[in-house]
Formats: C-alpha cells, structure tokens, sequence
C-alpha cells in the first residue's frame, strides 16, 4: 500500500518548508505529487526516488 502525506507532512520528510514544495511543483521540478480532489499528496515511494535522484557522490 501506497501512503499519502500531506504538504507539511513531505516538507517534514524532506527538511524544507511546504513553501519550498509548492514552488518546486510551480517550476515543474521536485518529488513527483498526486492530487486527490483539490488536495495535493506525496507518496513516500516518491520521496524516496526523488531523493535517490539527486545524491551526489563525492570522490574523497
């Protein structure tokens, strides 16, 4: 089963302000997001990838 979180509940996960989170969905950019009804969720599946996408590996 999926989970959906809330605006505030994904910019908890990721450390950011849900202020972050939507300009990221303005701009096109950011964790992929559904919307249910009017309401916008983040699965955690989503988080997860987004987060994987953008590691950066350091070479020490």
């Amino acid at each position: 089963m999926n989970f959906l979180l809330d605006e505030v509940a994904a910019a908890e996960v990721l450390r950011l302000q849900p202020k972050t989170l939507c300009r990221w969905r303005w701009e096109g950019r950011g964790p992929a997001y559904v919307k249910v009804g009017g309401a916008i969720r983040y699965r955690i599946a989503d988080i997860d990838e987004y987060v994987a996408r953008n590691r950066v590996a350091q070479n020490v």
